[in-house]
């Protein structure tokens, strides 16, 4: 399966959720909903209340319990753990053996976001339009919004170059690291130990110089392979060290002119501070 993973919002609380691209459908967390339909205060609340859910509907031989799958989730702790998911069809099913008055107003929610999803692949538009919500809701600004559409727009042309030439996808994370390196002097995973990152995304963790430096990498190595048109891995990752060192030189460069080093161990929830996002913008202009 491939799934991206991601929070829905229903009434201000939270409901875990995971695309399928494969299948092309949504999977919710159960528990989740069972949340939001009861009410309950806490978690251990709605597990205990789909426990005994659970137990009853299995003894009625209810298909649709046996069909549940579970993935892995990000926890209250931050850990990845596996959880028990529905799908669309699944969930309509679980909430008639909810009492409660949020049913209704629910399914429609839930008819919302899978329509919403056929629209978005549809019309890429409407993905990135969700995208600059998510990020407003998130607290990120308007100016490292900018900065991030423009990196995913960036990236996708660098990955449909790969694609070209001859690249396997499962080869990509590591020309990533190749170009990190050589513009940060860090692998990926030695830039998310140094921001403290574990399952987040590195790219919305960086800084709005970070990020604008990361694009300049991508983007140059999109152009250079575009010109050099190489063929397999090896080629390619010439390329990407050459994409990233037009960055690193932007880099030096900058950094000798504020005489410190622009590669910052902030996370989001650091700079989204508006003390810290204000001296980050005007750092960059």
């Amino acid at each position: 399966m491939t799934k991206k993973e991601s929070l829905k919002l229903f009434e201000d609380k939270k409901i875990r959720t995971v695309w399928d691209d494969q299948q092309e459908k949504w999977y919710f967390s159960v528990v989740d909903v069972i949340a939001v339909l009861t009410d309950s205060k806490d978690y251990q609340t709605a597990r205990n209340y789909w426990k005994v859910l659970k137990n009853r509907l299995i003894k009625e031989g209810n298909e649709t319990v046996t069909n549940c799958n579970q993935l892995k989730m990000q926890a209250a702790d931050g850990k990845m753990r596996m959880t028990d998911v529905a799908d669309t069809k699944q969930l309509f099913r679980l909430i008639q053996s909810i009492p409660s008055p949020k049913a209704e107003p629910f399914k429609q929610w839930m008819s919302k976001v899978a329509s919403e999803r056929i629209d978005q692949m549809q019309d890429p538009e409407l993905s990135i339009d969700q995208a600059i919500m998510d990020y407003k809701r998130l607290g990120y600004s308007d100016n490292w919004i900018n900065q991030r559409i423009k990196s995913i727009e960036v990236r996708k042309e660098l990955t449909d170059e790969w694609k070209r030439s001859s690249i396997d996808g499962i080869r990509y994370a590591s020309l990533t690291d190749i170009i990190t390196k050589e513009w940060s002097g860090r692998t990926t995973k030695e830039y998310k130990n140094l921001k403290g990152l574990k399952k987040e995304n590195l790219r919305d963790n960086m800084t709005n110089i970070e990020l604008a430096l990361n694009t300049l990498a991508e983007a140059s190595t999109t152009e250079i392979s575009k010109t050099k048109n190489p063929k397999g891995f090896n080629q390619s990752a010439i390329i990407a060290k050459s994409g990233g060192s037009v960055a690193k030189a932007a880099r030096q460069q900058l950094e000798s002119q504020l005489g410190r080093s622009i590669i910052s161990s902030a996370k989001a929830k650091d700079y989204l501070l508006p003390e810290n996002e204000n001296k980050q913008v005007e750092e960059i202009e």
